[in-house]
């Protein structure tokens, strides 16, 4: 059995929308839409929940402040205690710029690699490109994509479907990526 992706071409995003959310409702999975700006509503249609991303954030900018002010406190009142002006050696106010920064630069770290583990980033490839007209997705084309495992004549069948829901070009494409690791 092969992999065959299923892309769809709309006029524009409602009609996207209303076919999204047939094919979601049919059971199909890994339904995906392409277009030039965020569409109000797509999350709804494709069932996303809100983001994890945002607790990843906090997570690493808490780890940050807490490392910047530890390293700050054991520098200055263990490692190398140097008494001045009779100052207390854990002296916190000194500490608050690094604490930010430390904060902000794990945070801002921990946002980009867990954006690129979660969405595959770096991705050079994927069958989509393939398809006729989808690089006007960028520009003003609107597109749903989704995989089917099955024989090609199914493939199609669900080709034929979408295309009965008004879409104005439909391609079916064939995954090389599983053929390879045969």
């Amino acid at each position: 059995m092969s992999r065959y992706w299923v892309l769809a071409e709309f006029a524009g995003p409602k009609a996207l929308l209303t076919a999204a959310r047939i094919l979601r409702d049919e059971g199909l999975a890994n339904v995906d839409l392409h277009s030039p700006h965020p569409i109000d509503g797509a999350d709804e249609v494709l069932g996303l929940g809100a983001s994890r991303v945002r607790w990843v954030g906090l997570v690493g900018g808490l780890v940050g402040a807490v490392t910047g002010y530890v390293t700050c406190w054991y520098t200055n009142a263990i490692n190398f205690p140097i008494d001045v002006g009779g100052r207390p050696l854990n002296s916190a106010p000194a500490f608050i710029p690094v604490t930010f920064e430390a904060g902000v630069l794990f945070g801002a770290f921990a946002l980009l690699f867990s954006m690129l583990a979660i969405t595959g980033l770096p991705a050079l490839y994927h069958p989509v490109f393939e398809a006729p007209g989808f690089e006007r997705v960028s520009v003003d084309a609107y597109w749903l994509s989704f995989s089917i495992r099955s024989a090609e004549d199914r493939a199609n069948e669900v080709a034929e479907r979408v295309k009965a829901m008004g879409a104005t070009r439909v391609s079916v494409v064939k995954d090389p990526r599983l053929e390879a690791m045969r």
